[in-house]
């Protein structure tokens, strides 16, 4: 198998199936509640070859977040490639569009949930806050907006995280009605 032209290894393989499995198990029920068997189960390894590619639960989480960023990276370049013209607000938009078909995985809006409640844990807030830094860096460089429509970027997919996740697409309380206004959802 071969990895950007590169020959991979098994247990580099084994890695990856390891952290697509810490993904889909850390999302379901979060950092504190998911134990390295129930991953283990999944990528159909055992508990110890998990420890022997990562050393305890928090790398793993930590690579598994790691992960998720790269691909929220991904969404937002493949985003911008959509945008016609160099103007910031049709690329933020268009980054924003891609970023909400990501999340209609809800994995990986799930891992970033659960990263956030467990952000007591100092790797996992160091790369929540890496992970963050990244978009917001990229977000501004890719676009060329400023700051302010930056932070609002940022501000909107927290707000998209938090609709989604408590499935108020649709909602029509005149609450929800607010918060949904202007948000764009995956499939409609």
């Amino acid at each position: 198998m071969t990895k950007r032209g590169a020959t991979l290894s098994t247990s580099d393989v084994r890695r990856d199936a390891v952290v697509e499995a810490a993904i889909a198990e850390f999302a379901r029920s979060g950092y504190h509640s998911t134990p390295i068997s129930a991953v283990a189960a999944r990528a159909d390894i055992s508990p110890a070859y998990v420890f022997k590619l990562f050393p305890g639960k928090v790398a793993l989480f930590v690579a598994a977040l790691d992960r998720c960023y790269e691909l929220v990276l991904r969404a937002l370049a493949n985003g911008a490639a959509r945008a016609d013209g160099g103007d910031p607000d049709a690329v933020l938009s268009e980054m924003g569009g891609a970023y909400a078909e990501l999340i209609g995985d809800r994995n990986l809006l799930m891992l970033q949930v659960h990263a956030q409640s467990a952000a007591d844990v100092p790797e996992i807030a160091d790369a929540v806050r890496r992970g963050l830094a990244r978009v917001t860096e990229y977000a501004k460089t890719r676009s060329g907006a400023g700051d302010a429509e930056v932070q609002r970027f940022i501000a909107y997919g927290q707000l998209c995280h938090l609709i989604t996740t408590l499935g108020l697409d649709g909602n029509r309380q005149g609450w929800a009605e607010i918060l949904n206004a202007g948000i764009r959802h995956p499939g409609r």
